[in-house]
């Protein structure tokens, strides 16, 4: 069965526009025109991937409210802000609130699509059933690639996509530093200096809730990011 796409889009036009282009491309898309009415349909069903812009009718925050509640019921949904708000503070809020990704309006189609097709094609090894193979041991971190989970200490690291493809690049190479770019091209996304850098955050805090001593996650300052090569 095709992917479901929830668009959660208070101007219709521009959501079925969104609507027709993605089912071109063979999706299946509900459109909801607020906050309520999506959160009303996702008790029922929760969608493949939501597309939510930010401001909503009259609650001008409305589409943080709604990623806040759609990553409290499924870490691992595919979250994307489209949205003509496009200023730094409101893009690191949608990224910490846990969205893989936030677009512009001024974004193509051609464009917008690609990028939806990319976060789909990341998490489809959720699907895939557990290789011996595709484990990766680094210390007291343990990645498995097929079902895109993390294991820190024998609990759980409760990542989104974009912040997994981060983590993995970085243990890969431990002591190794990467620079932004390199880390965008892991995680398959476009995002400027300070957007990595809220990711960034967001991984030291989860780890952090699970350790408290932990810090293996090291900024060298001015270059990027490595991960510690001594971990125990």
């Amino acid at each position: 069965m095709s992917k479901f796409i929830a668009i959660v889009e208070d101007e219709e036009h521009i959501a079925a526009n969104y609507r027709d282009a993605l089912q071109r491309h063979g999706f299946r898309v509900g459109v909801f025109t607020n906050r309520l009415e999506a959160m009303a349909e996702f008790e029922r069903q929760l969608p493949d991937l939501a597309i939510i812009d930010v401001g909503l009718g009259d609650e001008v925050e409305g589409g943080f409210e709604l990623c806040r509640d759609l990553r409290s019921r499924c870490p691992e949904l595919p979250i994307v802000f489209l949205t003509a708000r496009d200023s730094e503070l409101d893009i690191i809020s949608g990224l910490r609130l846990g969205a893989d990704d936030y677009l512009t309006k001024d974004i193509s189609l051609v464009h917008m699509i690609a990028r939806i097709v990319a976060l789909f094609r990341r998490v489809e090894a959720l699907s895939k059933p557990v290789n011996i193979e595709q484990v990766i041991t680094c210390g007291a971190l343990s990645i498995n690639l097929e079902r895109m989970t993390m294991v820190w200490r024998e609990a759980a690291v409760d990542l989104t996509v974009t912040e997994f493809w981060i983590v993995h690049a970085l243990v890969k190479h431990p002591g190794h530093v990467k620079n932004r770019t390199q880390l965008m091209d892991a995680a398959n996304v476009v995002l400027d200096d300070n957007t990595i850098t809220s990711h960034i955050k967001r991984v030291r805090k989860k780890f952090l809730a699970l350790d408290p001593d932990f810090d293996y996650v090291e900024t060298a300052y001015g270059l990027g990011y490595r991960w510690r090569a001594d971990t125990q």
